[in-house]
Parts: structure tokens; C-alpha cells; sequence
């Protein structure tokens, strides 16, 4: 199939541009310097000369805290960006697999959020990826929402790499216990979006990896996973504290965990356990580092 990737130099991009060609489909990466998705007569042209059949759009506005005085640039590009995609995709027949977020949530269900649950984002982030999902469902007549979470891949910066380091420098760490959620491998995440790019079971997807933790238990996992290997010297002890003793200029959600509702009833793979994510991203991570 003939594939239009935005934000391919991200991190779920890259794992997205590699996976699929590798699995011999037609692949045009984009990155921002080949596609400013902000500008709706650059979509429509790039879009319209390749002719996919299928757009992932992967770019987006991650920066939560910045979003908060960032107003404009955040809705500039999770909004009006995916707006010229959707645009774009539509009037070239292609199918539009629009990434998304935990975030769209408010995090205080005591339950795992379902895809038919209500929003209610607390943050400019959050709301500026709901407003991309409402005109992607307006405005396109073929497409995916994939709502992911606690995302971290080879290609970028991330919690898991973030605790590495510190792992090996500090002799002390504090992680928060109290906000619960799922960590999501970009190469999982990439073989749940080629299996469902070929179907038309078109629709709101919940995708991360199986299971659920906490930032702290993650942490412990990550330091334990990697004593495994040899070249991470561990040596930080990790304590739990609560999110309080950290603010932020977002509000983080509480409860990030997503049920995975639409994989099941659609009968497509669900994604494995976030332990077995995590160990495999360790394995390329030291054969990257040796």
C-alpha cells in the first residue's frame, strides 16, 4: 500500500516509516521540513501528488507543560494541522489513522477509560489533541482514532531512557506513585497500526501495551529489567512520593489506564504485556549503546 506518514522523524514516526517498509509497503516520510502541516495548500499538494492510499499522522504538539502558554501553537498544529490532513486525506479517497491521547481524559476514573467514555481534558495539550479527534470524525469519512499512552522508543527522548541515566548517576531517586497508566513501545504501537490500516474497521482504537503501573513501579521495572544486561550499572534506589511534591504547569491525569474495548469486539491483536515492551526496547538499546 502506498503510505503518507507525518512526523516520521518522532519517535513513534521513525519505529511507523521503518516497520512498514520493511513489511514492503510504499512509504513517504515526512518530517517537518517536507511537510508543514500548518499550511493547508502545502497538504493538499503534497497529499494530492503522492496519492495515498493510506495517511498516518503522527505529527503533533507533545510539549504538555509549554502548551500551557503556548496556547496558539498547540491548537495551531494538533487542531488546524490535523484539520489540513484530514482535508487533504479526504479529497484523495485515503484512509486517516490520527494518533491521540490519554490525555483527552480527565484521569479520575477509578476504572480503565472506554472508547465511548466521555472526554474531558484538563489540559491545553489535552484539549488541543480532543479538538484534532472532533474534526478528524467531522471531516473525514474513513478513519481511526488511536488514543496511546506513556509512549518511549528508541528514536527520541522518553521516561524510560530519562530513568537510565539517572539510574546510573544519582544515588537516590523519587518517582510518583500516584498516577497510574499504561506504557506504550512504539514498535508495538507500529504493528497494531499496520494490522489495521488494511482493515476498514474504522472507529476510535484505546492502544498501549497490555497491563498497568504506576510512574514508580515503572521505574522499578525499568532498573530491574536492565540490570539484566550488562553495561547499565544501576545504582539510584528509587522511593515513591506523590505528584503534589512535583507541580507542573499541566495537570497530569491520574488515571491514564485505557481499555481496549475496540481491538477486542473488532477481533484484531492486542498489544503484549508493557513488561515484555520494555524489555525488548532494553535489548535494542544496549546493542545500539555496544
Amino acid at each position: 500500500m502506498k503510505v503518507l506518514v507525518t512526523g516520521a522523524n518522532g519517535q513513534l514516526g521513525r519505529d511507523v516509516v521503518l516497520l512498514f517498509e520493511k513489511e514492503g509497503h510504499s512509504v513517504l516520510a515526512c518530517a517537518r521540513d517536507e511537510l508543514d502541516i500548518t499550511d493547508q495548500v502545502e497538504c493538499n499538494n503534497v497529499i494530492s501528488t503522492y496519492h495515498p492510499e493510506v495517511v498516518i499522522h503522527c505529527a503533533a504538539y507533545t510539549a504538555v507543560d509549554a502548551a500551557e502558554t503556548d496556547v496558539d501553537g498547540a491548537y495551531q498544529v494538533n487542531a488546524t494541522g490535523t484539520r489540513n490532513i484530514a482535508v487533504a486525506a479526504e479529497q484523495t479517497g485515503a484512509k486517516l489513522i490520527y494518533i491521540s491521547t490519554d490525555y483527552v481524559f480527565d484521569g479520575t476514573s477509578d476504572v480503565p477509560y472506554q472508547e465511548y467514555d466521555n472526554t474531558n481534558p484538563q489540559s491545553i495539550y489535552g484539549k488541543s489533541k480532543r479538538a484534532g479527534e472532533v474534526l478528524v470524525q467531522s471531516l473525514s469519512s474513513r478513519w481511526f482514532i488511536v488514543r496511546t499512552s506513556w509512549v518511549y522508543g528508541v528514536y527520541g527522548n522518553n521516561f524510560v531512557k530519562t530513568m537510565l541515566k539517572l539510574g546510573q548517576e544519582k544515588p537516590k531517586l523519587q518517582v510518583v506513585h500516584d498516577q497510574k497508566g499504561s506504557p506504550t513501545y512504539t514498535v508495538d504501537l507500529a504493528h497494531f497500526l499496520l494490522e489495521l490500516m488494511s482493515t476498514e474497521k474504522y472507529g476510535v482504537y484505546h492502544a498501549s501495551n497490555s497491563g498497568a503501573c504506576t510512574w514508580y513501579e515503572f521505574t522499578q521495572a525499568i532498573f530491574e529489567e536492565a540490570q539484566l544486561f550488562p553495561g547499565f550499572h544501576i545504582q539510584a534506589e528509587v522511593d515513591p512520593c506523590a505528584t503534589d511534591q512535583f507541580p507542573r504547569p499541566a495537570p497530569r491525569p491520574r488515571n491514564s489506564v485505557m481499555e481496549h474495548l475496540s481491538i477486542r469486539t473488532n477481533g484484531l491483536n492486542d498489544l503484549r504485556p508493557w513488561r515484555e515492551g520494555l524489555r525488548d526496547f532494553l535489548k535494542e538499546i544496549h546493542i545500539e549503546q555496544n
